[in-house]
């Protein structure tokens, strides 16, 4: 069953790799030509974790369920739980009064919350843990009358969510261009956040720029940069300089997905493009390639790199091989009251997750 197929129904579950088998087809390559697959690679456990309440909660309270934004930055996953009921909507304001609604994996601020709740909407908060733990940190910072300079996408969701728990204290830094542009109270009392999903090399040369404007400034508790984005980074900048090509699955507007093409590039790919779906890839793309790279975004549910795997066998790669440069066995919990109300009904409240083996290239 192919994703179009599977995004007519409900048959197909839209799981990340950890819940399909680990195993790949391969056939020995008569001329040398194959596929390099990362691991990890697709969702990570708080994608998982959205994508799998809206899901649960479908089942369970059955159609329409709103989701305000995007519950991951995907646009087949958006597309196939529009099918199957779900209603995406820019802002609560757009949900009935009463209606049940997802928070998004991105996170919201303390106002959206509010708003949900003088609409008495009944609400689910998918927001990944990850996040909310920078959420935390801002809240705990500005209460010490911190200047927090938050590293990250203006306009973002999840930057949008994090800057509401404090505004007054939170100043957003885009990159490495903004640094001289920021001004704070008192340089001795500084501190950085981040974005979960930026790239983690270009992060730290913001806060190396940051830190030689104000060298008292301290850094979080913990690294904000999601362990997931590091862990797909590192997988491509393993397999790179074999690669002739390497083709990223994931959406336009994930950033993590766009960044892994940033970084095949930077790491020795001779190309490397990002492509939604398998009938994105194009031949030409595959003239005089011998080794080509695949991996996916956070935000990517495995059935699409599958896709791509066979769509690159029919193309003369028949021989796969994995990279694996680390496992992956994190896993986040659905949130409570959906899991609660899952369990009243004797329903299972998490779907099944596979620890893959060690498996590493020498």
């Amino acid at each position: 069953m192919t994703s179009e197929q599977a995004s007519n129904g409900a048959a197909v579950s839209l799981a990340g790799a950890s819940a399909f088998p680990s195993s790949v087809p391969s056939t020995p390559s008569p001329d040398g030509r194959r596929i390099l697959l990362a691991t990890p690679r697709g969702y990570c456990a708080g994608v998982d974790r959205a994508v799998d309440a809206v899901e649960k909660a479908l089942e369970l309270y059955g159609a329409p369920v709103y989701v305000r934004k995007e519950i991951v930055h995907n646009k087949y996953v958006v597309e196939t739980l529009t099918r199957r009921g779900a209603i995406f909507v820019s802002e609560t304001d757009e949900v009935p009064e009463g209606a049940r609604v997802v928070f998004s994996a991105h996170g919201v601020s303390p106002q959206v919350h509010a708003e949900a709740a003088a609409r008495q909407l009944q609400t689910i908060d998918a927001t990944c843990p990850l996040v909310t733990k920078v959420h935390k940190q801002a809240v705990r910072f500005a209460d010490s009358d911190y200047d927090i300079l938050l590293i990250g996408h203006t306009g973002h969701e999840e930057v949008e969510g994090t800057q509401g728990e404090a505004p007054d204290d939170i100043q957003v830094v885009n990159g490495p261009e903004d640094v001289d542009q920021v001004e704070v109270r008192d340089p001795s009392k500084v501190v950085w956040l981040s974005q979960t999903t930026l790239s983690v090399d270009e992060t730290m040369k913001t806060v190396e720029l940051l830190r030689a404007r104000f060298p008292q400034m301290i850094d979080p508790p913990s690294d904000d940069i999601c362990y997931a984005t590091q862990n797909r980074q590192g997988a491509v900048k393993a397999m790179a300089p074999e690669c002739d090509l390497v083709i990223v699955v994931g959406s336009a507007n994930s950033s993590n997905s766009v960044r892994l093409v940033e970084v095949a590039l930077e790491y020795g790919a001779a190309a490397a493009y990002r492509v939604d779906t398998a009938a994105e890839v194009q031949p030409e793309w595959l003239e005089g390639v011998t080794t080509v790279g695949l991996t996916s975004g956070a935000s990517v549910p495995e059935i699409l790199v599958r896709e791509v795997v066979e769509s690159l066998r029919e193309l003369g790669y028949p021989e796969v091989e994995l990279v694996t440069t680390t496992n992956e066995d994190v896993h986040f919990s659905l949130p409570k009251n959906l899991r609660a109300d899952l369990k009243a009904t004797g329903a299972q409240p998490d779907r099944p997750h596979r620890v893959r083996q060690a498996q590493r290239r020498g």
